[in-house]
């Protein structure tokens, strides 16, 4: 009972961090989630899961990994950028919140693609322009992750039932 009690709430605290890390980069997101099944399946059972639940996971998973990337690059390309700024704003959705606490996860971004497309050679307006697309694609790709997120946590508890 009791082991079951603290298999609740680290379940329970996995599946927030893993939804706070839709938003916030910085935070595991996808994989706490993923933990949470382990976690259930060690304090609990793992009966209740069979090839269907971790393959349709781990699918998600994979998708959410590559999605996370792609759906970014895709909105700094939508916009006309180049390889440095993709890179660039790559880089600044990891250490923007950092840098810049309170607006870092939206300036990072911004600055990182902005200051990468200057960096391949175009000017100040295409430059803001890619910048702006690397905001879009991050907010596209945060809804997307909270989606598909609450999808693997909602799988999870049909799959209890």
């Amino acid at each position: 009972m009791v082991l079951e009690t603290i298999g609740w709430i680290i379940v329970i605290a996995l599946f927030l961090v893993g939804m706070a890390g839709a938003v916030f980069p910085i935070l595991p997101g996808v994989v706490a989630i993923y933990v949470a099944f382990f976690v259930y399946g060690l304090c609990m059972s793992f009966s209740p899961f069979g090839f269907w639940f971790w393959t349709i996971q781990t699918i998600i998973l994979v998708v959410l990994f590559v999605a996370d990337y792609a759906v970014n690059a895709w909105g700094i390309k939508k916009f006309g950028g180049s390889r440095a700024s993709v890179v660039g704003g790559t880089i600044g959705v990891i250490i923007g919140p950092f840098v810049i606490p309170a607006f870092g996860l939206i300036l990072g971004p911004f600055l990182g693609a902005l200051l990468g497309e200057l960096y391949a050679g175009s000017d100040m307006n295409k430059s803001l322009k890619v910048g702006y697309g690397s905001v879009v694609g991050l907010f596209t790709s945060t809804v997307v992750k909270f989606i598909l997120q609450l999808i693997m946590i909602v799988l999870f508890f049909i799959w209890l039932i």
